[in-house]
């Protein structure tokens, strides 16, 4: 996964342009309401989503797999502090973290990572944190193009599998959170020479349990 993301972000650079996600802003909503502080950002890329919390003041923290991508991300979001990892084995530190937002990044992983993400998460929450999660739904067009490798999970391209999501299934992802909210979004992005496309996008908003 790094070499796909290494060679993509230096040929196609802010592949999505400037204008955070739709996600990314209803998130910010949802934090301001609950006071988050301290926010960790996965797959932070160059900053596009990263740099609306930090500019809303959140003291954020994003990890990112590709170098190219945090050498943008360094003048585009200089507020954000930027960690070079992949998220499945980085030592966070002792870390913790009022709230967690990922976008587009669940749905790159097969069952067993996915799962394994999760805890991983869930280990660095503070106490009533929160998550924001989103994921390619089953409503894609993209949906059922490619080998299907496990159950919803398609390769469309060499090496990059790609899971789809039903409600029910992310849902049941995030099993051991109080789940808030869920919905879909349709999240416009501009890929430059090829033009704007729409994704169909679902998102969860969740706090995690406290132990009894």
């Amino acid at each position: 996964m790094k070499e796909y993301w290494q060679k993509r972000y230096l040929k196609d650079g802010k592949i999505w342009g400037n204008v955070p996600s739709k996600t990314a802003e209803h998130a910010l909503k949802l934090f301001q309401e609950r006071n988050i502080n301290k926010l960790l950002v996965l797959g932070a890329g160059y900053g596009r989503n990263s740099k609306l919390f930090s500019d809303y003041n959140l003291d954020v923290i994003g990890i990112e797999i590709s170098e190219n991508a945090l050498n943008i991300a360094k003048s585009h979001d200089p507020k954000t502090k930027l960690i070079l990892g992949n998220i499945l084995d980085i030592s966070f530190d002792n870390e913790s973290y009022d709230a967690i937002y990922c976008f587009n990044l669940l749905h790159l992983f097969l069952q067993k990572e996915r799962m394994m993400l999760i805890r991983k998460c869930m280990s660095q929450l503070n106490s009533n944190a929160f998550i924001y999660f989103v994921v390619f739904s089953e409503k894609e067009k993209s949906y059922g193009k490619g080998k299907e490798i496990e159950l919803h999970t398609f390769e469309s391209k060499p090496g990059r599998p790609t899971h789809y999501f039903s409600e029910e299934d992310l849902i049941a992802h995030f099993k051991d959170f109080l789940i808030i909210q869920t919905g879909i979004v349709k999240d416009k992005e501009n890929h430059g020479d090829l033009g704007e496309h729409v994704h169909v996008l679902r998102y969860i908003f969740a706090q995690k349990k406290e132990k009894k």
